[in-house]
């Protein structure tokens, strides 16, 4: 019975050798076989047999590819996918897994390339977007993702990728609404929604901003120094006195002679007419330096506002004699001087 079997193969060997294109496909449905039963490296080899005697059999150059991808080998899918290309450079499958190959290898010109060529792609949209976006082309980027969201209003990515082409264009209001759509679906990062909350805070949207500040947190943002700093802003723009010193105080626990910050909590809490918090703070600056005028002018303007006014417009007369140029402040009644 063995040399029965042993014949039999040789004999189809023998024919394979002799008719190279039956070989090419006899090697081809091995390697499908090979490839339903999920052994993409034989099935690989298979279709490596099957291309040596037929290096035009698209068919299988397309499986060894999408074999190739199985098994995360994207450099050798990309080599199959490319001889398809030259072969037939209307291939559809071949234009589209390029297009996606050349994007993710950030190699955008041929990607965008491809794309065009890929009318009927549902990706080459978004394609070209990304690109356009990654290329600093903003203009042509929102003109392909707009339309491509439209169709599409789960792709996180690419209604990210749109929120900030709106940013980098510096037209901040368009770029809110598709922030928002990025940070609620499942995908999204905390990193957007930290950039939400920023964008929010320059809009002067405090509450909201807070709230995007506590969704980055839930969502495993770390708070660095410059996070706890902005958040800490926010919160007492938006009213949360407490939380906003905690926050402010937790950066000056680490950035002691930071005066900076102490100056901008006295300014905001005055802006908030939190008087008594305010001077506390305009306290610490005159403690670090005796000298520091615009802090005694600070400290001034809340005694006046708190209705002792000859004690206040007495200290700001003390300030501007350390500080001559406060003088311009007294003039224009301007009680800023951040």
């Amino acid at each position: 019975m063995k040399k029965i079997l042993t014949i039999v193969t040789l004999c189809v060997y023998s024919f394979a050798q002799a008719n190279p294109a039956d070989s090419s496909n006899f090697y081809y449905l091995k390697g499908l076989e090979e490839k339903k039963a999920k052994r993409f490296q034989v099935a690989s080899l298979q279709f490596d047999k099957s291309i040596a005697f037929n290096p035009n059999n698209t068919e299988a150059l397309l499986e060894n590819a999408y074999t190739n991808l199985e098994m995360r080998k994207t450099d050798q899918a990309k080599m199959f996918f490319s001889k398809v290309y030259q072969i037939n450079p209307s291939n559809k499958q071949a234009i589209k897994e390029l297009m996606n190959i050349y994007y993710n290898y950030r190699q955008f010109d041929k990607a965008v390339e491809l794309a065009k060529k890929c009318v009927d792609c549902s990706e080459s949209q978004r394609i070209i977007g990304m690109s356009s976006y990654h290329q600093e082309d903003y203009t042509t980027a929102e003109a392909y993702l707009k339309p491509y969201l439209d169709k599409n209003v789960n792709d996180a990515e690419a209604t990210y990728t749109l929120a900030r082409t709106y940013i980098d264009m510096e037209e901040t209001k368009k770029a809110i609404p598709y922030m928002e759509r990025a940070v609620k679906l499942p995908i999204a990062k905390a990193v957007w929604m930290y950039e939400q909350a920023i964008l929010l805070y320059e809009m002067n949207d405090y509450k909201n901003s807070v709230a995007a500040f506590s969704n980055a947190v839930e969502h495993g943002y770390t708070q660095s120094l410059d996070f706890n700093e902005n958040y800490g802003f926010a919160c007492l723009y938006s009213g949360d006195y407490e939380k906003g010193e905690k926050l402010i105080m937790s950066v000056l626990g680490k950035k002691t002679g930071n005066k900076d910050l102490l100056r901008g909590l006295a300014e905001v809490l005055y802006q908030q007419k939190q008087f008594d918090r305010s001077l506390f703070y305009c306290q610490k600056l005159i403690e670090l330096d005796a000298k520091d005028g615009k802090a005694l002018y600070q400290a001034g303007l809340c005694f006046q506002k708190k209705g002792e006014k000859d004690r206040g417009q007495a200290m700001c007369d003390k300030a501007i004699e350390i500080d001559p140029s406060l003088e311009s402040l007294k003039r224009k009644k301007d009680l800023s001087f951040m």
